[in-house]
């Protein structure tokens, strides 16, 4: 499923319908093309287009829950701006390959059934919020390959996890790790493990909220937190979330429905890992 990036701030989606005036420009339309992925303006479903009847349009969510909405004047959103939904122009070309959320093409569905052994090669992340990012955006390609993802609860274990991991050619190790720049903690952690049966890669971000796009969560910008403060309770009171930062991750995780809406640069260390731990000679 090809998916396009849109906002995910209902409350902010919300309040720009409540703001309209006379006089503002007229609301875009927008073609129901299959697998564009939009909102609805009171921001209780999000889902991708499958199918169009006479005056309405069908979405299916992440969870494979479908409805039925009327195609209605500003009845949607994307990139967190009302739009109008019409049916799209026939092009007698037949339909594209499916996609999953990374881009990648999806494997037909009946491969997608079939029971897959995970292999010996894994790659971990740093936490829970990195594990999750992941799933919602490589887990069909993981899964279609094979591949566990587990986290680490934290870069200090690192050693210690790759000498209980025993890494070989057939067992290769992928670490994704936050915040890898020169003179990092975690730089200096990551170079205390050599072997040529592990990688470790990642991303300047200090965390993974970061590689969100802002736009995708509605915000104009990450702030900047001063050193010495917990970033996420920063990033919250600079932005004006409130203070709680399961249900602020949550919300950020909604936002994210394609490798559209990260950071290019996780986007290269993601798939860096994987095209290593699945390389020819791994199990």
């Amino acid at each position: 499923m090809r998916s396009r990036q849109y906002g995910a701030d209902v409350l902010a989606a919300e309040n720009e319908l409540k703001r309209q005036r006379p006089g503002r420009r007229e609301v875009p339309e927008v073609e129901a093309e299959r697998g564009l992925v939009v909102e609805d303006s009171e921001g209780r479903f999000c889902g991708a287009v499958v199918g169009y009847e006479k005056g309405a349009v069908r979405l299916e969510d992440r969870h494979g829950r479908r409805r039925l909405f009327p195609l209605a004047p500003a009845a949607f959103l994307i990139d967190g701006q009302p739009v109008t939904l019409v049916p799209p122009a026939p092009s007698g070309q037949p339909p594209g390959p499916a996609r999953t959320a990374s881009g990648s093409v999806a494997a037909p569905a009946a491969e997608r059934a079939r029971a897959k052994v995970a292999r010996a090669s894994r790659i971990y992340v740093e936490g829970k919020h990195d594990a999750e990012l992941v799933e919602k955006i490589w887990g069909d390609d993981l899964r279609d390959v094979g591949v566990v993802v587990e986290f680490l609860e934290g870069i200090d274990d690192l050693p210690a996890i790759v000498r209980s991991f025993s890494p070989t050619p057939d067992r290769r190790l992928g670490v994704l790790v936050d915040h890898l720049v020169t003179g990092s903690k975690e730089t200096k952690i990551a170079a205390s493990v050599r072997s040529p049966d592990v990688l470790i890669v990642g991303h300047p971000f200090i965390d993974i909220w970061a590689a969100v796009r802002p736009a995708a969560v509605g915000i104009a910008a990450w702030p900047d937190v001063p050193r010495g403060q917990p970033w996420k309770d920063g990033v919250l009171r600079a932005i004006g979330w409130p203070p709680e930062v399961p249900a602020a991750w949550q919300r950020i995780l909604r936002s994210v429905n394609s490798f559209a809406d990260l950071e290019p640069v996780l986007l290269g260390r993601v798939e860096e890992l994987i095209d290593f731990v699945t390389m020819s000679g791994s199990a």
